[in-house]
């Protein structure tokens, strides 16, 4: 009991975090951290059809959402052509994979319904980054490398901002779009992913350090863009999280969007250096 002239009671007491996700978390780690390493060392056909299957699952979940309905007959149709533009890239290059996409955005055009922009945008958008990371990959052991430096990036952004954002707390990044991400989370995401990136970049290639010290930043904050897009994207439609087929994660977009602006940039950066056939090397050779 209080008395008239003692300080209010803080209806908010301190709230210690909430860690009862980090198990699930830790597991899905250990079993996808080893799937992508095997995948990416051997890639060829093997890492091209793992990429078009997981990106035809992450186009699967942009689906449901922007047509806020079960599948259909022709979202199944979409699915399938952005699994197919993952093999088809090692046979037939781009123009295979692009064509395909091609052919989706045209049948989701005609198939018209809710959300058709929406549709074309996602298949788009997961048609460049399949591509992407197939040319990033290629066909020498560069490729693996490169894979190697950008997941460390991504992952490490990621699980960084995750912890230091939980346990430090503080100020909102953007609490219209995903009240849960911190400033702190944010630079803590951006110095461990620049710092692990700067590390691998160095045993990687001999290329002078500064370069590497920026292109890890630059994939770091294109990282957690890519998270509040689609955090943005989520809370346009309403919805909490894309899927729950990982667990502690939510669904394969939640997993990805930390990849989706980095790969794009590397695709970018590594053919303006080095053209669209080296773009690995491009990325590390200077």
């Amino acid at each position: 009991m209080t008395s008239p002239g003692d300080p209010a009671a803080d209806p908010t007491p301190n709230r210690r975090p909430n860690w009862a996700d980090l198990g699930p978390r830790i597991g899905s780690a250990a079993v996808l951290i080893p799937v992508v390493a095997i995948t990416l060392y051997f890639g060829g056909y093997l890492f091209a059809l793992v990429v078009g299957v997981v990106f035809a699952g992450v186009y699967r979940e942009w689906e449901t959402m922007v047509t806020r309905a079960p599948l259909t007959r022709v979202g199944i149709a979409l699915i399938g052509l952005v699994a197919l533009s993952g093999p088809l890239f090692p046979w037939l290059g781009l123009a295979g994979s692009a064509g395909v996409i091609g052919i989706a955005c045209v049948v989701a055009l005609v198939a018209r319904g809710e959300g058709v922009l929406w549709r074309i945008g996602g298949l788009v958008l997961t048609g460049a980054v399949i591509v992407a990371l197939l040319a990033l990959r290629g066909t020498t052991l560069t490729g693996v490398w490169a894979g190697v430096y950008l997941a460390t990036v991504v992952w490490m952004t990621d699980s960084a901002a995750f912890f230091t954002g939980r346990q430090i707390g503080g100020e909102k990044l953007a609490p219209d779009i995903s009240p849960s991400k911190t400033w702190s989370g944010a630079l803590g995401g951006l110095s461990l992913g620049t710092t692990a990136g700067l590390i691998v970049w160095i045993i990687a290639t001999d290329s002078p350090w500064w370069i590497g010290l920026i292109v890890s930043a630059i994939i770091s904050i294109l990282g957690q863009l890519g998270d509040l897009s689609e955090s943005a994207a989520k809370r346009h439609f309403r919805i909490k999280d894309s899927g729950d087929i990982i667990p502690g994660h939510g669904g394969l977009m939640d997993r990805l969007d930390s990849l989706t602006f980095g790969v794009l940039f590397v695709l970018l950066l590594g053919t303006l250096h080095a053209g669209f056939g080296a773009v690995a090397e491009g990325l590390l050779f200077w």
